[in-house]
């Protein structure tokens, strides 16, 4: 039987609580998604949360949050999915691509601040594999040029920078409960920020934009079913039947974040002596939740290793193709060779499994496959 890269852990109590929800009259915006958001909240370490439909959600939300808009730039890492560049320039914002740190795939601080000019409006940061970025050091950066810091956390929820949780350290911060991220809601996300102004401006996007409250309102007297759009925005919300699942997830969050470190552990000790393989770092200021565990293969062996390990039913990923490879960029005119160290990092790089249900025997199969390949 085939070993995935990531998978979800779904519980009989996450599939009792979706049925609880079923026998409702609430399958939408509902008070299952406020017990949902407050709980996201309590763990991010901030004062509101609001949650969506999709990581890629999350970010459009957070950069319509924090006003970013045609004329204005956006720093980014390569060194991830294209969504975290792609809903900056829906906003009409222009993407400026920053290098990665050679060992954590991280994007490297003093690259982003050599890009940074009067139009920069955001230093978004991704922390890559669940290793959180250099948060104050961006935050730095970003408060001396008039910029936010975003954290791009779709792989990190549950992490710790410098003891401080992943959420707590941006200005605002995007998670993303996709099935193969660290806790799951199926499809889903959320905005944090220690701004509670910047939550409710991304929960009012993720809702077509609509002013319920009376005291907001240009016409209020309208009548009791009165709402108003003053600013677009779009329809990014989360159901209570998904807000369900996730809030049973984050109660088993601290278990999830244990097996992972274990699996990380095991590999990175049983693999520390094979040659032509560099395993992944740590930074010791760090207590990372794992998404993956990125393996780089030396001496242009990484294709080959990748289909060895899949014809042996471990089935490897790659994340990610820097993001400006994608056609989408090259037509706008974006280089190949614009972050030597990303490109580089992607060359090499393999995820092996990693999640929370992982067995010891499947970990020792991976680690087995990955000795046999590299010797082949």
């Amino acid at each position: 039987m085939s070993i995935p890269y990531g998978r979800q852990s779904i519980s009989e109590e996450d599939i009792a609580a979706v049925a609880d929800v079923m026998r409702t009259d609430w399958l939408t915006m509902g008070p299952v998604v406020a017990e949902f958001e407050a709980a996201v909240s309590e763990l991010a370490g901030t004062p509101d949360a609001t949650v969506v439909n999709s990581g890629s959600s999350a970010l459009h939300c957070a950069y319509a949050a924090l006003g970013v808009t045609k004329g204005d730039e956006v720093i980014t890492s390569p060194m991830t999915f294209v969504a975290t560049a792609a809903t900056a320039i829906a906003e009409g914002a222009t993407v400026l691509f920053a290098d990665t740190q050679e060992d954590t795939g991280n994007i490297d601080p003093a690259s982003a601040e050599a890009l940074v000019t009067s139009r920069t409006k955001v230093i978004a940061g991704v922390d890559y594999a669940g290793h959180p970025v250099d948060a104050d050091e961006l935050m730095t950066i970003a408060r001396a040029n008039g910029a936010y810091f975003l954290e791009d956390a779709a792989h990190s929820i549950g992490s710790l920078y410098r003891g401080r949780p992943v959420g707590s350290l941006a200005d605002v911060t995007e998670f993303s409960f996709f099935p193969t991220k660290n806790m799951t809601t199926g499809e889903g996300g959320a905005v944090v920020s220690p701004d509670a102004a910047i939550v409710e401006r991304a929960r009012r996007f993720r809702s077509h934009g609509l002013v319920r409250n009376k005291d907001e309102q240009r016409y209020p007297d309208e009548g009791p079913w009165h709402q108003e759009v003053h600013a677009f925005g779009l329809n990014y919300r989360l159901p209570d039947v998904l807000a369900a699942i996730g809030l049973n997830q984050i109660k088993r969050i601290a278990e999830f974040k244990a097996r992972r470190a274990s699996i990380f552990d095991r590999y990175s000790t049983e693999l520390a002596d094979l040659d032509g393989l560099i395993l992944p770092a740590k930074r010791d200021y760090v207590d990372p939740m794992w998404h993956l565990y990125p393996i780089r293969v030396l001496d242009g062996r990484r294709r080959e290793v990748f289909e060895y390990m899949r014809e042996q039913g471990v089935l490897v990923q790659v994340n990610y193709i820097p993001a400006y490879w994608h056609p989408v960029f090259e037509d706008l005119g974006y280089k190949r060779g614009m972050c030597p160290n990303a490109e580089t990092y992607y060359e090499q790089e393999i995820s092996l499994p990693m999640f929370a249900d992982l067995s010891a025997d499947q970990v020792s199969r991976v680690i087995d496959v990955v000795r046999s390949a590299l010797v082949a």
